[in-house]
């Protein structure tokens, strides 16, 4: 059952295969996983579109794992802050009063695909504004994708600065993922 906060954001292309209850910083949530009708490099660690909700509607996250957008020219870094501000104003608007915006650049997501019956990683590469909310001291991101829309959005992230890596489970992340089902 498609979820109505991001029934907008699924593509035409994706169904859904799975949907599951999880924790997130110890609150309850739902992850959702659509993969490509006709199955193109299904499964994990391949193309998929991943949705995190809350239990109280919140969006937390998305992915839009697509091979479409590799080897794709990128939008500048000022055109990238502008499409995720455009992107929180209509999904996040209470993250934008107090964002302070660390830095705009590359990042890159793997992606296992099948190409002349042979499995290969390829890097989809996205570029990422990355911020923080002054109000709680988290972070949030949004990665735009070649096509200039998000393809990744996620909110509400724990940092350790040392030894520095995230606290939040990454839920939305298939090299994480697959140690956790």
């Amino acid at each position: 059952m498609q979820n109505s906060v991001v029934a907008h954001m699924v593509p035409s292309s994706h169904k859904e295969a799975w949907s599951r209850e999880v924790s997130v910083d110890g609150e309850a949530a739902t992850l959702t996983r659509y993969v490509r009708k006709d199955d193109r490099n299904g499964g994990i660690e391949g193309e998929h579109f991943s949705t995190l909700i809350a239990a109280n509607g919140t969006l937390k996250g998305f992915a839009n794992i697509s091979l479409d957008l590799v080897n794709t020219a990128l939008p500048s870094p000022e055109r990238s802050e502008e499409i995720a501000r455009v992107f929180l104003t209509e999904n996040a608007p209470e993250l934008l009063p107090r964002m302070k915006v660390s830095w705009v650049k590359p990042h890159d997501e793997p992606i296992m695909i099948e190409r002349n019956d042979r499995r290969e990683t390829v890097k989809l590469t996205g570029m990422k504004v990355k911020a923080r909310n002054l109000a709680d001291g988290l972070w949030f991101w949004v990665i735009v994708g070649a096509d200039e829309q998000p393809m990744i959005f996620e909110r509400d992230i724990t940092w350790i600065t040392f030894p520095g890596h995230r606290k939040t489970e990454k839920w939305l992340h298939d090299s994480w993922l697959k140690d956790q089902l």
